[in-house]
Order: C-alpha cells, then structure tokens, then sequence
C-alpha cells in the first residue's frame, strides 16, 4: 500500500512538473536543434535519414519535450482565458517579470494543493498518529484549499509591498523631477536621472517607461501603461497631469511642483490615519496577553487568601 501510493505521487508530481515544461512551450529549442542537424546534414551532402537523425537527438528532445508538449496543449484547453490574464496583470503589479506568467501561477497552485493535500493524506494514512478516513481528507482538503491559495497570497502580499513603496517613494522622486525640469531638463532626461538615482521599484517603472520611449512608444502611451503596472491612484493622477500639461502647453514644472505637494500631503494623511488605527490594532494583543496576565498577577493572591480561609474555616 505504502508503495503504491509513493508511486502515484511520483507518477502525480511528474505530470505535474511535465505540464509546466509544456507550459513553457520548449518546442522552440527543439525545433531549432533539429534545423541545425538538418542543415548540418546539407552541408556535408549526407543523405538525411529522419530515424537516424531523430535516434541522434538527445532522450529530452525525443520523448520528454514532446510528451511535455502534449500535456501543455491538453492543460491550455481547459484553462481559462480570463483568469490567465487576471495572473498576467497581478504580476505585472507585483512587478515580476521573466519566467513566470499567468499559466505557470495556476500549475503551481493546482502543484501545491496536490502536495499539501496528498503529504497530510499520507501522514495522517500511514503515520504513527492515524486518523478516521473522514477527518483525514476533511484535514486533507483543507490544507490542498491552502495550497492553492497559497500562491495567490505571496502575489498580493508582493503586489501590496511594491506599491507601498512606490507611494512612499513618489514625492521624493517628484521633487527631483522638479528640479532636472526646472534646471533645463527634458522630462525624459529627467525621469533617466531618477532611475539612476535610486534602486527602487518607482525607478525600475521610470527606467522601463524611458526604454519604451526609446524603442517607439510615444511619451504619452509609455506613462499610461507604466500607470497600469503600477495601479496606484497616486501614479495615475500624477501620469494624467504630465499628459494634460503636454496637451494643453502648461508649464511642466510647475505641474511638477503642485504634485509633490500633493503627494507629500497624501503621505502625511496616510501616517495621520495609520496614527489612528494603531489603537485599535493593539486592542487584540492587550485582550488576549496583557489584561489576562494582569488579571493573574492581581487577582491571584486574592484567590489564595479566599482559599486559606475557606479551607481554615472547613477544618475548625
């Protein structure tokens, strides 16, 4: 029983872990090894045997790729188009480029449901500590729910972490933005100066905005979509007064200066209001740690000395 069950989670783990190389499409790698065999072989003038020439390639590109492949296809049609675009956009505001990608989120959610589910099934089957067979896949299917939250809740937390610092980092940029434009500056020189002087998400979002300004995008659409990935109100406001002041010929500078004062007054209403909720915040622990330790600590010897009587008063 124990190795059976060993051998579907290892048979489990390995479509898993297969349908996110599919996922990941290696049919490019693939395609191009072959191409360079097939024009190695014009080269030389060989004959081109396909067996032979397929027997050649390596183990992975032969039977592991296309297997891959094949489980990438049959995953992609049953996953929704929209909740893949709805990972997409989360981590472009988590600010996560690269290998991942809203397909990947979603095999690794069902990846760790599957293992947090099946090694508290396993544990609760075949440990010392064995539970009813309702209670262990109640226990089971929670901690798989747990699983694939999981992933959801590291992306939020990231997303959340990113855009406060960006909020607390936009009236120090702004400022000197301010200054590059007042002191002659284009307002693209001026965002460049801001990305070379911080190592900062907001300088990270300035720098990809600059590189798609030089790549083709008007000024305009580069600041809309940076507004996009970062999805904060203070971006989008910030990013609506550039564009309206380049429509309607205002001074930039002094848009400029009007939204670092603003900025610096939305970070001091945001502290103002974390002021205020901090009492309510530490309501919690003083009801559950300090009053019950007080409660002890007072009312303790007072209970002793009821009991010495009491137990005085029994045996007169």
């Amino acid at each position: 029983m124990t190795m059976l069950i060993g051998l579907l989670v290892f048979v489990l783990v390995g479509v898993i872990v297969l349908t996110i190389i599919g996922l990941r499409n290696p049919e490019l790698a693939n395609e191009r090894a072959l191409q360079a065999r097939l024009e190695e072989f014009s080269r030389t003038g060989e004959a081109v045997d396909l067996r032979k020439l397929e027997l050649s390639q390596p183990f992975t590109e032969r039977v592991l790729f296309p297997l891959a492949r094949k489980l990438g296809e049959f995953a992609s049609r049953f996953t929704p188009a929209n909740l893949i675009q709805s990972y997409n956009k989360q981590l472009e505001l988590a600010g996560v480029t690269g290998f991942w990608d809203g397909g990947l989120i979603l095999v690794s959610q069902g990846f760790l449901a599957v293992v947090f589910g099946g090694l508290i099934f396993v544990l609760f089957t075949l440990g010392p500590n064995r539970q009813p067979l309702g209670t262990t896949l109640l226990l089971a299917f929670v901690f798989a729910l747990l699983g694939f939250v999981f992933p959801i809740m590291l992306l939020s937390s990231r997303i959340s972490r990113r855009q406060r610092e960006i909020r607390k980092a936009m009236p120090d940029a702004l400022d000197l933005l301010t200054i590059c434009v007042e002191a002659g500056l284009g307002f693209d020189a001026a965002m460049q100066k801001v990305s070379e002087k911080w190592q900062s998400e907001l300088s990270l979002a300035f720098a990809r905005a600059i590189q798609e300004i030089q790549l083709g995008k008007t000024r305009r659409e580069a600041l809309r979509s940076m507004a996009e990935r970062i999805g904060i109100p203070e971006m989008t406001s910030f990013v609506a007064a550039v564009i309206q002041s380049e429509m309607l010929g205002v001074s930039l500078a002094k848009v400029l200066r009007i939204q670092s004062e603003q900025m610096r007054v939305r970070r001091r209403q945001r502290a103002e209001e974390e002021a205020h909720k901090a009492p309510l915040k530490m309501l919690i622990p003083m009801a559950l740690l300090i009053f019950p330790s007080l409660m002890i600590v007072l009312l303790t010897p007072a209970a002793l000395r009821l009991m010495h009587s009491a137990l005085g008063a029994m045996f007169r």
